[in-house]
């Protein structure tokens, strides 16, 4: 009798185990955008970050939403305009005191809202910062700079942006700072006991986007950093075409990179790669 005791005893607790993994597994189903995305009703204003020569203007997607954007264009039409996307979290205004080296510079600057932040009126996935990311170029498009005088600049979830705007338009180069492999493979580290692979609705799979990247790329990322380490942006480096560079610093975090150099080593890559490239006298 204690024989069937224990026996059912296992059945119960094998029961309640499993039932408890498939909520689990539910739960992060559901929730996975709310984990991924953070949104920020904010509306800032650029003399607030100390930016006043941006201006702040309203976009319009493809499918109706208008992200916030800020923008000051460059000394002249011929030098490169950077299209930064950002984060997931946070707003425009905190990337302002990195956007300063470039506006110092004399390039031209959009700092890229998304539809789910400053009020644009949309949710947000992976479909949808696509469609933010396409309107922010095109924008810059229409001032009249030339394509490949565009930069896309990705940092941490912006570089899946990134690096898909450089599959769908030949820009002059592409920074991706604290980059991901893919959303699917930093998740699988930290949620390594649940199928990710099966639940992700958004993977920002840019190491197979890389193949068809026509534009000199650039990869900074940190030794320590904890939120995306950095063997996912070493992978990335790897997938990515000539020409190329990449820059694993020594002590950096996932938020302390400019502090370390970056900035320098963005406008060394700018000045070298794209300002001087082979397509900077048409």
């Amino acid at each position: 009798m204690l024989a069937r005791f224990f026996i059912r005893l296992g059945g119960a607790v094998a029961i309640f185990a499993a039932a408890g993994y498939l909520g689990i597994t539910g739960l992060m189903f559901f929730e996975q955008r709310s984990i991924l995305y953070h949104p920020n009703d904010l509306v800032p204003q650029p003399a607030d970050f100390g930016v006043p020569e941006m201006t702040a203007r309203r976009l319009e997607t493809a499918d109706g939403f208008r992200p916030l954007v800020w923008w000051v264009p460059g000394r002249d039409k011929t030098v490169p305009v950077i299209v930064w996307f950002h984060g997931n979290s946070g707003h425009i205004g905190e990337r302002a005191g990195r956007a300063r080296y470039f506006i110092d510079a004399g390039y031209g600057v959009l700092l890229a809202g998304y539809r789910y932040n400053a009020g644009a009126g949309g949710d947000p996935s992976e479909a949808g910062l696509l469609a933010d990311g396409r309107a922010a170029v095109e924008f810059v498009r229409a001032q009249g700079v030339r394509t490949d005088r565009i930069i896309l600049y990705g940092e941490s979830l912006g570089t899946g942006v990134a690096t898909a705007m450089a599959t769908e338009y030949r820009a002059g180069g592409l920074v991706l700072d604290m980059p991901y492999s893919s959303i699917a493979d930093v998740a699988r580290e930290r949620y390594w006991f649940l199928p990710v692979r099966l639940l992700l609705r958004d993977t920002f799979d840019s190491a197979s986007r890389m193949a068809q990247v026509r534009s000199p790329v650039l990869v900074i990322h940190g030794e320590r950093d904890r939120v995306i380490p950095v063997e996912f942006g070493r992978k990335l480096f790897d997938a990515a075409p000539e020409p190329k560079e990449g820059h694993f610093i020594a002590g950096g975090t996932h938020g302390n990179l400019y502090r370390l150099g970056a900035g320098q080593i963005v406008l060394n890559f700018l000045e070298h790669r794209v300002v001087r490239g082979p397509d900077a006298a048409r």
